[in-house]
């Protein structure tokens, strides 16, 4: 029988996770919120840090060089936030921490690269994420709908109020035509 907490735990945990290790070169998909809006954002490393891989705590901690500068983030592979973790480069490595590469700069950051099956490691499908992601898209074109019917309203208006603009300054230059030609005779 399951305790409380390994039930709570079992219902925030996804069902499936990108087998991520120590060495791999990642792609980390996150959400994130700004005011109303909400947006992708894509960030692109190096694995040093790989912990509790089975828990539904389970962190990846990424590295990289961002205008000679070095940045860390951490990331909780089950989180509602990290919609999607893709594997680009998979390295040959002997330590699960690899915290010495903080201090290494230009060729000596480099790793060997190993052969591996890109497709099969990063076919990871989790129906919640991407009812989410598709969800986000309809609302992102929802609102894209909306703002263009708002536009071409406010179009519309504008030809309108043209138009009559237009007949008022024919109607007046058409009168002004007539009261010349009755002027004269």
């Amino acid at each position: 029988m399951q305790s409380v907490i390994e039930q709570v735990n079992a219902s925030f945990a996804k069902s499936a996770v990108v087998d991520v290790r120590s060495g791999d070169t990642v792609r980390v998909h996150q959400k994130i919120k700004e005011g109303k809006k909400e947006r992708v954002q894509v960030f692109e490393g190096l694995v040093i840090r790989v912990d509790r891989k089975n828990s539904h705590t389970a962190r990846i901690t990424v590295r990289r060089m961002s205008g000679g500068i070095g940045v860390e983030k951490s990331y909780l592979l089950h989180s509602p936030l990290v919609l999607k973790v893709e594997v680009v480069k998979r390295s040959k490595v002997r330590r699960n921490y690899l915290t010495y590469m903080r201090s290494r700069t230009g060729k000596s950051a480099r790793m060997t690269g190993v052969d591996f099956d890109k497709e099969a490691v990063n076919a990871v499908h989790d129906e919640k994420a991407e009812a989410e992601e598709a969800k986000m898209h309809e609302k992102a074109e929802a609102d894209h709908e909306a703002k263009a019917a708002k536009e071409s309203e406010k179009e519309a208006e504008l030809e309108k109020k043209a138009a009559e603009v237009a007949a008022r300054h024919e109607a007046e230059a058409s009168s002004d035509t007539d009261t010349a030609a009755t002027e004269k005779a």
